[in-house]
């Protein structure tokens, strides 16, 4: 195996002072923590406050006759040497004094740029990378970044969605999100997105794709949509992203809560892997959400550990 570069030298910084005009390049550029690039629209308090792109992909994208120009494709930093595609979610960028961690790997296209009516195609949804500044400072045009991957015994990351057609449109108060990031957080977990959906089995599954493949995140719990409705479909929604079944955790919360009411027979709630995710469906109630982490929580977490491969599969 081709061993990865862990050093590369800045092309390009770019920044647009309008959201929905092309990035134009600069000579340099000061980031701020928690924030992005200062003078940059799409800088902010959210995941993806600094985009790069491998300057590789550019080099071979304009092989082709795309002729792009640095910040044709929304990209602020293009970086020689350093393939963004093949590092982890939670990979640290160092630059000067600035630091830099991978929050998400490429990106969904709302709208298809002129790039793509053009070339057929454009590598900023797939090789496009997103990262938070978690120091400040400011980076010149020909400054080297350095690459450290995350360590094996960093904290598990996770995700809660919440099914809900009230909930969705702020008929119903969430109390079952807020349980679900309360025993993650008090279990160690670092909760990095809570999301309230509809009963939408389409919209699920898109939320979940990205969350596994995008954001990377180690755990994602759903509660509600798990019963015998119509519009109970979080079960099918999680079978059909998997890449690999995990039974025993939905069937653990079943076959415990059978000791308190027999209407636990009746939970189609579901528990499966894609790629380096594990997903679980939870009941909807904020006590049944309660009770069943309690269940699953310590042994998930060694799931968790052999999937990531920090911990092996002997028995304690």
């Amino acid at each position: 195996m081709e061993e990865r570069k862990t050093a590369g030298r800045v092309r390009a910084i770019c920044i647009s002072e309008k959201r929905g005009t092309e990035k134009h390049a600069v000579a340099e550029a000061k980031f701020e923590k928690g924030f992005g690039i200062v003078g940059d629209a799409h800088a902010g308090h959210w995941h993806r406050q600094v985009s790069l792109l491998s300057y590789d992909k550019v080099k071979e994208f304009n092989s082709r006759g795309a002729d792009v120009q640095d910040g044709a494709f929304g990209e602020n930093l293009v970086v020689e040497d350093l393939d963004f595609r093949s590092f982890p979610v939670g990979t640290i960028l160092r630059c000067q004094d600035v630091v830099l961690r991978m929050t998400q790997i490429g990106k969904e296209c709302h709208t298809h740029c002129r790039i793509y009516h053009r070339m057929g195609e454009c590598i900023m949804p797939v090789q496009g990378v997103f990262a938070e500044v978690l120091s400040s400072g400011t980076i010149q045009t020909g400054s080297m970044m350095t690459v450290e991957f995350p360590a094996k015994d960093r904290p598990f990351t996770a995700a809660v969605i919440t099914m809900s057609d009230k909930g969705s449109k702020g008929e119903r108060k969430d109390e079952s999100g807020p349980a679900m990031k309360e025993g993650l957080t008090a279990a160690g977990f670092d909760v990095v997105e809570e999301l309230i959906l509809p009963d939408e089995k389409a919209l699920l599954k898109k939320e979940l794709i990205r969350l596994c493949d995008q954001r990377q995140v180690s755990l994602i719990l759903t509660s509600g949509g798990t019963g015998f409705s119509e519009r109970d479909t979080t079960p099918e929604a999680t079978m059909e992203v998997m890449t690999r079944n995990a039974p025993g955790i939905a069937e653990a919360i079943r076959a415990e809560s059978m000791k308190y009411t027999k209407r636990a027979m009746l939970s189609r709630g579901a528990s499966v892997i894609r790629g380096q995710t594990l997903i679980v469906n939870l009941p909807g109630s904020p006590k049944a959400v309660r009770e069943s982490m309690e269940i699953i929580l310590e042994s998930v977490q060694h799931g968790l550990g052999i999937l990531r491969g920090s911990e092996s599969e002997c028995a304690r």
